[in-house]
């Protein structure tokens, strides 16, 4: 069924609403909507910018009152006006520097009047604290596939009419309309013509990098940092149970896999000791699956105004889902969302909430990695069936998976394995970590360079033997990780 992107609008209008501020960085498609509102009822469309002032659509003779360049008399215009109709504020960031403008919109709000809307767009995605609770937020859905196949059309046929060579076949020109949702029409055309001018051709060899400009894009205004990944599973030593689980869940991404009844990988929650690979997972998962992957910035969620951290985290989550696919990294998840909520007035408590109810219902298509070294401090809701696919615990890695992680940090650095007799080196970094056992390998290399010697098993031997372990310094937490995990997680 096709839904009216209108409907939504249309009814907050309806509804006498006299304050809106319009979530959309589509200026041009949220005028589009508006004008399919007030055309059919015969209702007037005043835009304002603070070049213009005050502009009536279709009005004769054009032009605007005077003097409503300045935000506070625009208000006060409409305010004091008996014309009815939906007055737009486009870059309203300027209205809200002005205070005069802003108590004038609060009094407007309180004094509703039949047949007049003022819609603030251009400062971002919630409500001004200032606003609150005057205001009423109106989140336009994004172009669906329908908006962005036409678009595509219109765009190969432009570049192709310029000389540009079409060479995307037809299943990836339905992968890249699944791949441009979530952007605007004009962001989704620049990122089309981009790469296609870049080597004059669209291939289907394009669409990677078109996800991972689509990521940056998306990410750029809110706390998520695009992750370069170049590490693949083959290349982390051991965690074997945890290799072979996401093994069977990649399986579940097929498109067949949904006709067979499976639902998509939604996530999983690595907890357990720090340096054993926890964050290397989560880089080698989007590699393994073709996705890009996001970093939560957990630091830049918080804001000094009650329902700024909430918000932040809202905002962020919205950018997520249109990245889909895509993978979700919030690396030491415990200090974002603490099982402390008691001393910030509330403030943590109303982020978890947020949190876990995306958890819950987040759609299809974002898979989150969340590492965990202080299981303690989380709060029990986050670790209940339902938030994750699975709870993994990354213990100290024994002998098999020693030689494992050494051969690979060897291997990753241009040394054969096979030319180290690496059996002495086990024996002496019992309790050693994966992030332990690499300072073994990258001290050794500068050791061996610093003496003009190779690098040899007995270099290896001496590092190992200068450095003092977490499973010392840190035992009796260690211990008490190993006894949270038992029976609570999968050994990894």
């Amino acid at each position: 069924m096709t839904v009216d992107p209108s409907r939504d609008l249309r009814t907050l209008i309806a509804s006498r609403h006299q304050v809106l501020v319009a979530a959309d960085r589509d200026e041009r498609r949220l005028l589009d909507t508006i004008r399919g509102i007030t055309g059919p009822l015969g209702m007037p469309l005043w835009t304002w910018t603070v070049s213009r002032g005050l502009v009536a659509e279709r009005r004769p003779g054009g032009g605007g009152p005077a003097g409503t360049t300045e935000p506070a008399q625009a208000v006060s215009f409409i305010a004091q006006s008996t014309l009815t109709g939906v007055y737009v504020f486009l870059d309203a960031a300027t209205v809200l520097d002005d205070p005069v403008a802003v108590r004038r919109l609060k009094e407007l709000a309180h004094e509703p009047v039949s047949g007049r809307t003022v819609i603030l767009t251009g400062i971002g995605s919630t409500i001004p604290a200032a606003l609150a609770p005057e205001a009423v937020l109106y989140r336009p859905r994004p172009p669906d596939a329908s908006e962005l196949t036409a678009l595509l059309d219109r765009t190969i046929a432009g570049l192709s009419a310029s000389g540009m060579a079409i060479r995307i076949t037809a299943p990836a020109r339905a992968t890249l309309v699944e791949a441009l949702r979530g952007l605007t029409l004009l962001e989704a055309e620049r990122l089309i013509v981009e790469h296609t001018v870049a080597d004059g051709m669209l291939a289907d060899s394009d669409l990677p990098a078109i996800r991972a400009a689509k990521s940056q894009l998306l990410s750029a205004d809110a706390p998520l940092d695009l992750v370069a990944t170049d590490v693949v599973l083959d290349r982390v030593g051991g965690l074997n149970n945890l290799k072979a689980w996401l093994a069977e869940r990649a399986r579940a991404l097929e498109p067949a896999a949904r006709a067979f009844g499976l639902p998509m990988p939604r996530g999983v929650l690595l907890t357990g000791v720090p340096g054993t690979g926890k964050s290397l997972i989560a880089k080698a998962i989007a590699t393994s699956w073709g996705m890009a992957l996001v970093a939560m910035d957990t630091g830049r969620l918080h804001g000094s105004f009650v329902g700024e951290s909430e918000q932040r985290l809202s905002a962020a989550l919205e950018a997520v889902e249109a990245m889909s696919p895509v993978v979700l990294w919030i690396d030491e998840i415990e200090k974002a969302f603490s099982s402390n909520r008691d001393s910030d007035g509330g403030a943590s408590s109303r982020v978890l909430g947020v949190i876990l109810r995306w958890l819950q219902e987040r759609p299809d298509g974002v898979f989150v990695v969340a590492t965990c070294n202080d299981v303690t401090a989380l709060p029990p809701e986050l670790t209940r069936r339902g938030r994750f696919d699975e709870i993994f615990f990354v213990d100290l890695p024994g002998p098999v998976e020693r030689v494992a992680v050494l051969s690979a940090q060897l291997r990753n650095r241009g040394w054969d394995p096979g030319h180290f007799d690496l059996t002495p080196v086990i024996e002496v970094t019992e309790g050693f970590s994966g992030a332990e056992l690499e300072s073994v390998v990258v001290g050794g290399l500068y050791a061996a360079y610093a003496a003009g010697q190779t690098l040899s098993t007995e270099v290896l031997m001496a590092e190992a033997r200068q450095t003092i372990p977490l499973a010392v310094l840190r035992s009796e937490d260690i211990t008490a990780m190993r006894a949270w995990a038992r029976g609570r997680a999968i050994p990894a």
